[in-house]
């Protein structure tokens, strides 16, 4: 899809010129100093049903994954420019909800005056203080971007913007697609202007297939980049085909293939050759590792590989 179709089909939201601006600084102060930089886009995005909208079609995701994901990129040394729908999970802080902080967290009467000071027990927010050490040194070091979308339009123009960012990097730019896309759309130009009434009986909607955005990711945006897709079903024997099917019909480097049931302790890494099951033992999931370390750390070593074949 050219980028004349997207504006056409999808006006361009207020904000995306300014972002652009900001990934392409981003994605260039990294790749001088000679750092992988990934985009990991998360959450779902929704579509409006009229002009001025009131009622929407919205694809469903925690963005879990993506916040995860990451969190383990950062660890592994990659810049990580995080494409996320509002109010989404967020790394560092995801495990983290303010119901829970908000019970356990108390004002010190010692803190010097103009000064909040906190405490919490330790054992109340496991993990607190070095999920909080470890944000705010990927911010001081520069390493970490966060955008947010809501809508169809927002993610699809930010995508288009982050791919013509990272583009000048080559092989050393990722793209980690686990955010959860509409399939359907209504065009700008056959909404209704305002609220859609109840009162005129059941409602029908014909909607549009929403274009492939890997396509033009993989041939023209940034032909060079490691890209990888994710394929969720809830029929385990169709998964592997349609994995298959969608590395066939894009010509990306890697499917993450998962079943929605066990999609938080396994998944398939596939590529063109070669299909790996990731899955976490009992021990594991004691300890609290997460699938997607499992996940970044195969995708770092396949990383590593499509660089040095490509140069």
């Amino acid at each position: 899809m050219a980028a004349v179709d997207l504006v056409a089909e999808f006006p361009q939201p207020a904000g995306a010129a300014r972002w652009a601006e900001v990934m392409a600084r981003f994605a260039a102060r990294l790749g001088a100093q000679g750092r992988r930089v990934v985009l990991v886009t998360s959450g779902g995005t929704k579509v409006p049903l009229e002009a001025r909208p009131v009622r929407f079609l919205d694809n469903f995701s925690s963005g879990r994954r993506g916040a995860s994901s990451a969190e383990a990129f950062l660890a592994a040394g990659y810049g990580v420019l995080f494409l996320y729908r509002a109010r989404s999970a967020f790394p560092f802080a995801h495990r983290f909800p303010p119901q829970t902080w908000l019970s356990v967290l108390r004002p010190s009467s010692q803190a010097p005056s103009g000064l909040l000071s906190l405490e919490a027990e330790e054992k109340a927010l496991p993990g607190f203080a070095a999920a909080l050490r470890s944000y705010q040194e990927a911010e001081a070091a520069g390493t970490f971007l966060a955008i947010e979308f809501t809508t169809l339009a927002d993610y699809l123009h930010l995508l288009q913007a982050a791919a013509q960012a990272l583009n000048p990097l080559g092989s050393s730019a990722m793209f980690y697609l686990a955010a959860a896309v509409s399939d359907f759309y209504v065009p700008a130009s056959e909404m209704p202007e305002h609220k859609i009434q109840s009162s005129g009986g059941p409602l029908q909607i014909t909607m549009k297939m929403v274009p492939k955005m890997l396509s033009p990711l993989v041939k023209d945006w940034a032909p060079k980049a490691f890209i990888i897709s994710f394929k969720l079903e809830t029929d385990p024997s169709i998964i592997i085909d349609r994995a298959r099917n969608a590395l066939e019909v894009y010509r990306h480097q890697v499917v993450v293939a998962n079943i929605l049931d066990s999609r938080r302790s396994s998944v398939v890494i596939i590529t063109k050759d070669s299909e790996t099951k990731l899955l976490l033992s009992e021990e594991e999931v004691e300890k609290g590792i997460e699938i997607e370390e499992k996940i970044v750390d195969d995708l770092q070593s396949r990383h590593t590989a499509f660089i040095h074949d490509k140069n």
